[in-house]
């Protein structure tokens, strides 16, 4: 048997390489993965990077130590936000989440204004308003929580704006060791975090990247270098890159414009045409969506929106959910709907028996989809809300907005693909029972803190995003078709079969699915496996010759062991659930098909001799 190339960089490195602000990182084997949760040294080391509500980048690192020498007082820690209607809830956060604990603490904010001193370009720089949360290093992890489970944090990309505009800072001082003091908080999350030589990527991979200019060019040159030769746009282009986004995203583009205008996209310009929107809703318009920093931060604010409009009572979290949803909603619970209502009126006929419920379409990682048209009846007969995350079916395979009253997505997946920008989003349904009330409070406490930057690079990664889904979708289906029929749910006749199940909406609850598939759609990037050993789990894992990190939805192939990233301190309870101790977790990429179909064959085949 040929032993391939593997295509996994070293442990702990950025993915996608040479990327400065990359949103995954390498852990290329089971080993690896479960040192991580574990917290050994040899892989807690050799981080420098990781997805980044899990990981501080070391460019945020960077500025909050600057933050902390200049406004800390001894023993002070801090956490760095845009805004300071965030660093308000993240105090408040703070506060309960201590207080419930028995260990109450105290936090203050401070207002740091940062302006362009001197500054070598021909445009005025815009200054910075940063909010610095300063609290007692031993409330660290209630900060790491807010962090974590809101999304609302600054982004690398804002961090790395700030240091270059403070006049102390030389433009060559080195990024802080991955040994720094702070580095723990990877540790701290217990949620995913020995160097050998980098090998070259094969079976369907392409190339490795050259580095990134922004690794080896002053910040100067490789803002020329993006601007001059079409990959970006000017960083003043924020609003229009938003503005295209918002448009793409409502489904409204009458032609979808992917050149650039003198200030920004043409899809944002002001008179750009538009028409009725392409979502399966009526009266849709860019302005029912809002943008975020991260995909976590649109949830969060969709459970805000229902605290903030309806009567109190539980949001219910419908099916097995992306574990930080969960943490979010913390009432949730995994049920049938139908009984969870009839207990609440029960116990209390005269109140709502919920506020909302959430539901992913499919979920992640059991790719399951719920009966939306049966939960839209339910809800209308029991008068709650519907949010639904089209994240992992997406906007180009299914139409969702027709059932729910709000739509997340994280931006950061597939409708980026290149892996180096975070953002979310939200859409209102205008033509939802409580539509006037969503969007009255949206109008009244909607910010935007999505840093210009990042919209910018974002609205360039999104251009295409038709294009690859498709590409993808394609992928997806002759891989999962080629491993399902060696699986014993295919009804494989190998005599020791490694697979039990394919986790893909083709197979997992299919009728749901179609209900809302649209004609032109796929089935998505996304599947997960059970194995019919952990042995042949890991054998699995450890030799495929692709990526290997946390995220999804990349232009590259990427795996992780799912539930011991997300789940390793409560394996039992997720097993409970379906969410087996060795599921291995696909996001499958853009590579070569042939490559692809060779590349899982050879890790199939080291999983059915581990048996």
């Amino acid at each position: 048997m040929t032993t391939p190339h593997s295509a996994s960089y070293p442990l702990g490195s950025a993915l996608p390489p040479f990327t400065q602000h990359a949103i995954s990182v390498s852990l290329p084997t089971w080993a690896d993965n479960v040192g991580y949760e574990e917290g050994e040294k040899r892989v807690a080391d050799a981080m420098v990077s990781g997805y980044p509500r899990f990981f501080i980048h070391l460019s945020i690192e960077k500025l909050a130590r600057k933050c902390e020498q200049k406004f800390g007082a001894p023993n002070e820690k801090c956490l760095l936000c845009p805004s300071k209607k965030i660093a308000d809830r993240c105090r408040s956060f703070m506060l309960d989440r201590a207080s419930l604990a028995g260990t109450p603490t105290h936090a203050r904010l401070v207002q740091y204004h940062i302006y362009p001193e001197d500054t070598p370009l021909p445009s005025a720089q815009p200054a910075v308003e940063l909010h610095i949360v300063l609290f007692p290093a031993d409330a660290w992890p209630f900060a790491k929580q807010f962090w974590q489970h809101t999304g609302l944090g600054i982004s690398s990309r804002l961090a790395v704006y700030c240091i270059s505009l403070l006049s102390a800072e030389s433009p060559n001082s080195p990024a802080p060791s991955p040994m720094s003091t702070r580095a723990p908080f990877k540790a701290l999350n217990r949620h995913y975090s020995v160097k050998r030589p980098q090998q070259l990527p094969s079976f369907g991979s392409t190339p490795p990247l050259s580095p990134n200019p922004q690794d080896v060019l002053s910040k100067d040159q490789s803002t020329y270098l993006e601007e001059r030769y079409g990959r970006n746009l000017p960083l003043s282009a924020g609003s229009y890159a938003k503005r295209a986004m918002r448009r793409r995203i409502a489904g409204v583009l009458v032609r979808d414009n992917w050149e650039d205008c003198p200030h920004g996209p043409c899809a944002g310009a002001n008179d750009v045409e538009v028409g009725p929107s392409q979502r399966g809703v009526r009266d849709v318009t860019e302005d029912d969506v809002y943008l975020f920093s991260a995909g976590m931060a649109a949830i969060w604010t969709a459970h805000q929106l229902v605290l903030g409009t309806r009567p109190p009572a539980k949001s219910v979290c419908f099916g097995f959910p992306y574990t930080d949803t969960l943490k979010i909603l913390q009432n949730g619970v995994l049920d049938t709907l139908e009984t969870i209502i009839k207990q609440e009126l029960s116990a209390n006929p005269s109140a709502l028996p919920i506020a909302a419920l959430f539901a992913e379409f499919p979920s992640n990682p059991l790719l399951r989809s719920a009966n939306l048209s049966l939960l839209r009846a339910l809800a209308d007969k029991y008068d709650f809300l519907l949010v639904i995350d089209e994240t992992v079916g997406n906007l180009v395979n299914v139409d969702v907005l027709q059932h729910a009253d709000v739509v997340v997505s994280s931006l950061s997946k597939i409708f980026s693909g290149d892996a180096n920008a975070m953002g979310g989003s939200l859409i209102l349904n205008p033509q939802g029972r409580h539509y006037a009330t969503l969007k009255a409070y949206m109008s009244a406490t909607y910010e935007d803190t999505y840093f210009d930057e990042d919209a910018v690079f974002m609205e360039r990664n999104s251009r295409n995003f038709i294009r690859r889904i498709r590409v993808i979708d394609e992928n997806t289906l002759a891989v999962c078709e080629y491993l399902r029929s060696r699986s014993i749910s295919g009804g494989t006749t190998v005599s020791s079969p490694a697979i039990k199940e394919v986790f893909y909406p083709k197979y997992i609850t299919p009728e749901n699915y179609l209900s809302c598939k649209l004609p032109e759609g796929g089935y998505g990037g996304l599947f997960s496996l059970t194995f019919t050993s952990l042995a042949a789990s890991q054998a699995f894992f450890d030799n495929m010759p692709f990526q290997k990190g946390p995220s999804l939805g990349t232009n590259f192939t990427l795996a992780c062991p799912y539930t011991i990233l997300a789940h390793y301190l409560e394996l039992g309870w997720a097993a409970e659930y379906g969410v087996e101790e060795g599921l291995v977790r696909i996001s499958v990429g853009m590579e070569e098909r042939e490559g692809l179909l060779e590349g899982f064959k050879f890790a199939l085949r080291a999983a059915e001799a581990a048996i």
